[in-house]
């Protein structure tokens, strides 16, 4: 247990180390009125005039307390006015909120008050000019029942990391303290705070954490429990990096740009657990984000890849993973049973066309799969968004051409998923066979003046 004088120094050093703070930078600090977020104001209040900072507080009124929601923000209020830290408060309509997007309360009140802090940090620096930070009271105990909390969950790594110290302008400065700790510097500073009666509650999972299992583990196995599990925290953390930069290196250098969505059978050859990076990332990336994945989707993947030919299975996104005789596909998903051959249909394709500038032309091109750039100059004629036909052709690297027919075949597209494709074409000649490659002839090149964007929105019921 350190005093009140060495909390201010370990915190003021875990800044530092950190990076979360520069001289000069605006804060807001999310204060609840609990012993956390009192504890977090006034050690950014000690530390702004050394560094010049600028605070601000703000307080998320989630209306679900009645009195005693109304009792912490007029306390807050009061706090900041004490040490002179302007201070607003913010409404948030979490009963309703959770309601209409089927979450918890407690998630939907998270959620919500993120959405506000990132708004007032928002304006106060489009105002200013100013870099923002947004400054939480996550301690040292929340990282501890975080990492048990997802080690239950059955979480990979990334989960069982702990809560970060950075997270883009969101900060924890007092990450490095326990609970214990943030109580003894409120006792010594002579400082009050509000106790949210919810905290005691058992109906959120979180809580029994906090009140029952933490406080188990510390009594009946270590005192230091909470310590040694956020060191190995830490140090999950750090292989998680390690294996990221390594699937994102192992990436470039074997997925195809015109095939982003094939993790090529060679990735068998790799350790498993680079194997189950590289899939994580490329499902995330088909989905648009890495909400509702988990560890056993992933591992799905691997068994899929390891699979014989042709098996499939589908994944939250919309996501379609299926087993080629050159690896495995993982691309959104058509919901459509059958679509016969020559068939125009309309799907949502956002077609932009914008003047090349300077600054373009070293510019790397996008590689998203349903995002591609062409060459607007060389289109003569009317697009059309459709499945294939007789006649079709896409244009190779030195010129030839090779019928969409033929290029399916050699890439081992299944004969059942080849009139379900869709391209983007000019007459006969495809620009992009979408979701797999796009033409050679109507690539970016040094004499482009004008540039078509073809974006395919996604969502569940349309891939490439």
């Amino acid at each position: 247990m350190q005093d009140g004088k060495d909390m201010k120094d370990t915190v003021e050093n875990y800044i530092k180390i950190n990076h979360m703070l520069r001289p000069g930078d605006g804060i807001i600090a999310a204060v609840s009125g609990g012993a956390d977020s009192v504890c977090l104001l006034h050690l950014l209040a000690g530390l702004r005039e050394k560094y010049s900072l600028k605070l601000r507080a703000v307080h998320v009124h989630h209306g679900l307390r009645g009195d005693e929601a109304d009792r912490d923000a007029e306390f807050t209020k009061a706090l900041c006015s004490k040490l002179e830290v302007p201070c607003q408060v913010l409404y948030a309509r979490v009963r309703e909120y959770a309601k209409a997007n089927s979450l918890s309360e407690e998630e939907a009140g998270r959620v919500l008050r993120y959405q506000l802090l990132e708004q007032e940090a928002e304006g106060w620096e489009k105002e200013t000019g100013i870099p923002v930070k947004i400054a939480t009271a996550h301690h040292g105990d929340d990282s501890a029942e975080t990492i048990l909390y997802n080690l239950f969950r059955g979480s990979g790594l990334q989960g069982m990391g702990g809560i970060r110290p950075v997270r883009g302008r969101i900060v924890r400065p007092v990450l490095c303290v326990t609970r214990e700790e943030i109580l003894q510097y409120l006792d010594e500073n002579g400082l009050e705070y509000c106790e949210d009666s919810t905290n005691q509650s058992r109906d959120y999972t979180r809580n029994r954490m906090r009140c029952q299992i933490l406080p188990e583990i510390v009594k009946e196995i270590n005192p230091k429990a909470s310590r040694h599990i956020r060191q190995a925290g830490e140090k999950i953390r750090q292989a998680d990096e390690f294996l990221q930069t390594a699937a994102a290196f192992w990436m470039n250098n074997h997925i195809l740009e015109d095939s982003p969505g094939l993790a090529p059978k060679e990735l068998l050859e790799e350790p498993e657990i680079l194997q189950a990076y590289v899939l994580r990332r490329m499902l995330a990336a088909a989905a648009g984000s890495e909400k509702d994945l988990s560890s056993r989707h992933v591992e799905a993947l691997l068994d899929l890849l390891k699979g014989s030919v042709g098996r499939r299975a589908d994944l939250p996104g919309g996501i379609r993973a299926e087993r080629e005789y050159m690896g495995l596909r993982i691309e959104k998903r058509v919901d459509i049973k059958s679509v016969p051959p020559d068939h125009e249909t309309e799907i949502p394709l956002e077609i932009t066309v914008f003047p090349r500038e300077k600054s373009q032309e070293n510019q790397e091109f996008p590689k998203n799969q349903y995002t591609k750039w062409f060459d607007y100059d060389k289109i003569k004629g009317m697009l059309s968004v459709r499945t294939r036909r007789t006649g079709d052709y896409i244009t190779l690297a030195g010129g030839g051409r090779k019928s969409v027919k033929a290029y399916m075949i050699d890439e081992k597209i299944p004969a059942a998923r080849r009139d379900s494709i869709f391209l983007l074409a000019e007459g006969s000649h495809v620009l992009w066979i979408i979701g797999y490659r796009i033409s050679e002839y109507y690539k970016i090149g040094p004499q482009t003046a004008t540039i078509l964007q073809a974006k395919l929105n996604g969502g569940e019921n349309h891939g490439g």
